[in-house]
């Protein structure tokens, strides 16, 4: 038996140590690491379950290519030799005939690594292939936050333990950042701690709390306010700091005190007694946090959402007092990994989000996806799909599994699990790392992504000496002196290393200060303070609200876990008004789609808002995602998924 130190590599904050039991090049057992002071040596589901997807029925072990014939579409399988020929020849062609920008690579965080995400896109960019703006998940948050602070980063998840109160807003960390719970249950525990969840549905994270806080979607920036202005009344702001730290915060104080306690109650449905008590929490606590989701910011109003919360700390003199993400403030060259400052192509950015009006349109010919599964994933599904379907559209589709994006692929090509292959990868939350080694060899001819970028661009005949530079020279010159305590050589040996970080009070604004009136925004054409936009409040239409569940990343995992409940939480209310019973059928639908799911009725949510897990597939085989706009945010381009408009009816 041997032990093989890893690390996992979920698209998840928590980015967890392992240690993977083998014999005989199998897998028999793994178990979270000790090493880590952040995971604590314990797995969530999915942790635990990825040896079932290495061996899961629906991977994919051999290259395919799809015959079109009167038998319908089918999948031949055959070597790799004519699989890289077939796709080299068929993107030739497509750049002669169509030109570079009419080659789209797709590609994000699905089986992510430093080197398999990030290596790969040398040869796009060599290419001078269309990308998109990798905008899905957490740019606008980034984008709002980064108005205000310049980058996004903050709190460590190791202070919570001498937080007093932490604010978790739009985050339902025990399920999404369960290591982020435990850390945050240990300070209550030991301390006293209060924790507080401000979420429109009472989640895992809500029930658990002392506090749950419920507004309406989108009514965020207004609550943000109302918190404000208690603090500014009773004197609980840190005036030295402000002057000090701040600029703007005349005109901030200017837009506070306008929002008066009726019109809060009646913008939020948070009555002012309970912003009285949550900003009395917040004031009273020499040390507090608030841990803005990633849901939180996957909105129309996200944006402004994360920006308006992000300002509260500053009042108190908290410095940085918030977590987010802290992915952008590491000393990390990205941009030589990737190879976008080594190409001279001119290359043409797409928004993530719009993704389907663009398939459609027919701008694309040849699209390469590896790392995502679009299908299922992305908004405005109906057009991503029938992109996909196109005669003219040429997909190729690297992946581990046999997933909905696969089979609409015209040539889907086999890719190794993380558990097969050496890499690197880090967490957006934590800053401890080690090296995640290969504990099997790969199942049938899966190969990595580093290689058959090379592969390919050997077929294609391209002479740039970055496309064919060792990875892990490439990944040493990336990482330079990205580590507090050490290198990685010392990590290639074993060590287990911490990453830099900014320090938290810089700022990278161009007043150098934390600006409540941004400059930036103005310059752009924004509101230089956070906007309340306007909510939903549509008669007879609800706002639908998606978001993970504990046994699944995304559509990872059904494998192992079966499908995704079909359900959606109705509030009782809601539910008597459209004599809707517990377990009937019902039919979410909008100008976009139709989806049909299972009631749950629950005072979990309140009226006027549907919850469902995120991405489920209906009763009649149409995903959530096909309810959802591809429109992008202003701010930061981001996704709208939280903000769906649906009618629902009995579907019986």
């Amino acid at each position: 038996m041997t032990n093989i130190k890893t690390v996992c590599h979920r698209d998840c904050p928590d980015t967890c140590f392992i240690d993977v039991e083998v014999k005989d090049d199998k897998i028999v057992s793994v178990k979270g690491s000790t090493a880590n002071p952040v995971t604590q040596g314990f797995l969530c589901p999915r942790g635990r379950g990825d040896p079932a997807r290495v061996y899961s029925k629906d991977r994919v072990l051999y290259p395919h290519i799809r015959l079109r014939n009167n038998n319908g579409d089918q999948f031949k399988r055959v070597s790799w030799k004519e699989a890289i020929s077939f796709i080299a020849n068929k993107l030739q062609e497509t750049i002669q005939t169509h030109g570079e920008e009419s080659v789209l690579l797709l590609d994000y965080a699905g089986n992510q690594g430093f080197l398999a995400s990030h290596y790969p896109r040398r040869l796009w960019n060599a290419l001078g292939a269309t990308k998109t703006d990798y905008a899905l998940c957490s740019a606008s948050g980034h984008k709002g936050i980064g108005l205000h602070y310049g980058l996004a980063y903050g709190v460590q998840p190791e202070a919570l333990l001498d937080m007093e109160v932490i604010i978790f807003w739009g985050n339902n960390a025990k399920v999404s950042s369960s290591h982020m719970w435990t850390l945050s249950h240990q300070a209550r525990k030991d301390k006293g701690t209060t924790i507080v969840s401000i979420d429109p549905r009472n989640s895992e994270t809500s029930q658990a709390a002392d506090m749950w806080v419920s507004p309406r979607p989108g009514s965020d920036v207004a609550l943000t306010y109302g918190i404000a202005r208690y603090l500014i009344e009773n004197n609980h702001i840190d005036t030295d700091f402000i002057e000090k730290s701040t600029i703007g915060f005349r005109q901030y104080k200017e837009e506070v005190l306008s929002w008066t306690p009726e019109r809060l109650e009646n913008t939020t449905g948070v009555s002012w007694v309970d912003i009285v008590k949550l900003g009395s929490i917040y004031a009273n606590a020499k040390h507090g946090t608030f841990m803005i989701g990633l849901g939180l910011q996957k909105s129309f109003h996200g944006a402004e959402a994360a920006r308006a919360v992000s300002l509260l700390p500053a009042l108190l003199g908290f410095n940085r007092g918030f977590h987010y993400s802290d992915s952008r403030g590491r000393e990390i060259d990205l941009d030589y990994l990737n190879g976008s400052r080594l190409t001279t192509k001119n290359i043409n950015i797409v928004h993530h989000v719009s993704v389907g009006s663009e398939l459609v349109s027919g701008k694309f010919k040849f699209v390469f996806v590896y790392g995502c599964n679009p299908a299922v994933t992305l908004p405005n599904l109906k057009d991503v799909r029938a992109g996909f379907s196109k005669n003219d559209v040429f997909t190729v589709v690297h992946d581990t599994h046999w997933t909905e994006t696969a089979y609409l692929a015209d040539v889907i090509l086999p890719a190794s699990t993380y558990l097969e292959k050496d890499d690197l990868n880090f967490s957006d939350h934590h800053l401890y790392t080690r090296i995640s080694n290969k504990t099997i060899e790969p199942l049938g001819e899966s190969k990595d992504e580093v290689s058959l970028m090379q592969s390919l661009a050997e077929e294609l005949g391209l002479e740039e000496e970055w496309l064919f530079e060792d990875s892990w020279q490439v990944l040493d010159k990336t990482l330079g002196s990205s580590f507090q305590n050490g290198t990685l050589d010392d990590l290639r040996e074993g060590k287990e290393l911490k990453l830099k970080l900014k320090p938290m009070n810089e700022y990278q604004t161009s007043s150098g200060k934390i600006e409540f009136y941004s400059s930036e925004a103005e310059e752009l054409g924004f509101n230089p303070l956070p906007e309340q936009l306007p909510t939903i409040n549509d008669e007879g239409w609800f706002v639908l609200l998606n978001s993970s569940i504990p046994n699944y990343t995304h559509s990872q995992f059904i494998d192992v876990y079966g499908p995704i409940p079909q359900i959606v939480w109705i509030n009782p209310k809601d539910a008597k008004r459209l004599n809707i019973k517990n377990n009937d059928k019902v039919m979410l639908f909008n100008n976009q789609g139709k989806v049909t799911i299972n009631a749950v009725v629950t005072s979990n949510t309140i009226s006027g808002v549907l919850w469902s897990p995120r991405p489920l597939t209906g009763i009649e085989g149409n995903p959530l995602n096909i309810l959802t706009d591809g429109t992008p945010q202003v701010i930061g381009s981001g996704p709208r998924f939280n903000s769906a408009k649906v009618k629902m009816k009995s579907a019986k």
